[in-house]
């Protein structure tokens, strides 16, 4: 069974895309086309904010593209050894909150430990940081130009004080219309199409509808995050599922349970 999967290819440790894998061990033939890509903002004032750990009570990483985003500053400035011999010590003595393993695994890499990546959201991730020790300092918030506001408001809603700053902006992939018709020409209409985020949604959805045409009532629309799920009601389609948690295995189990339900 044939399911498309609106975002860019990761390998991981098997040199493999961890969706395709999982979804495979399901029997279904998954199919990756990237609807965003990103550009950079403000890296000489979030650089500038890396290098003073002790004006803030910790880090918050919701997305791989703000963690990107601190790469970027330790390379552009030459600061990947003042990082490395004392600004990563100095941060991981705080607190460093990230939504998702993927996010997590990024956080890793560049030397810092996380909590919280099984939080699978960022309303969850508020409730966790929420049940910590409330710091004195604010939290660091790198996030994109469209964020969602219910983390924010949560924190500020019980006194915990965080400082945001935009670090990219989500713009769509140049290939989405080609790629999609390119798949549509070749595979047909997919059993199922799944989102990740509200903004990839909006810059697909336009094309999906043109090619799936009669056939989009036969789509299982998946969406990964209720922010997401959210955006595909505003259009008015069904979600058919939502993921547990951004993880391959979630997104696994939800599309097969959800393709073995008989169409309404």
């Amino acid at each position: 069974m044939k399911v498309l999967l609106l975002k860019d290819a990761k390998e991981d440790d098997y040199g493999q895309d961890p969706y395709i894998r999982e979804l495979g061990l399901y029997g279904l033939e998954a199919t990756l086309i990237p609807v965003l890509s990103f550009e950079f903002l403000s890296l000489p004032s979030f650089s500038e904010k890396l290098c003073h750990p002790e004006g803030y009570g910790g880090l918050i990483f919701t997305s791989p593209r703000a963690v990107e985003a601190v790469d970027l500053c330790l390379e552009e400035d030459n600061k990947a050894e003042v990082w490395k011999h004392s600004l990563r010590e100095k941060w991981n003595a705080k607190s460093v909150y990230v939504v998702g393993n993927a996010t997590a695994s990024l956080v890793n890499k560049i030397g810092l430990d996380t909590e919280g990546a099984n939080c699978g959201n960022a309303e969850k991730l508020a409730e966790y940081i929420c049940s910590r020790e409330s710091p004195a300092l604010p939290l660091l918030f790198p996030c994109g130009t469209v964020k969602g506001e219910i983390l924010p408001k949560m924190l500020k809603d019980r006194g915990i004080p965080m400082e945001s700053i935009t670090v990219y902006q989500k713009i769509p992939h140049p290939g989405i219309q080609v790629n999609l018709n390119s798949y549509y020409s070749k595979q047909g209409v997919p059993a199922s199409i799944t989102f990740f985020s509200p903004s990839g949604l909006t810059y697909s959805l336009k094309h999906i509808q043109e090619l799936s045409g009669d056939s989009i009532d036969q789509i299982k629309f998946a969406a990964i995050g209720p922010s997401t799920a959210r955006a595909l009601t505003a259009q008015g389609l069904p979600v058919s599922c939502l993921a547990e948690s951004p993880t391959p295995s979630a997104l696994a189990k939800g599309l097969r349970l959800a393709l073995q339900a008989p169409r309404c």
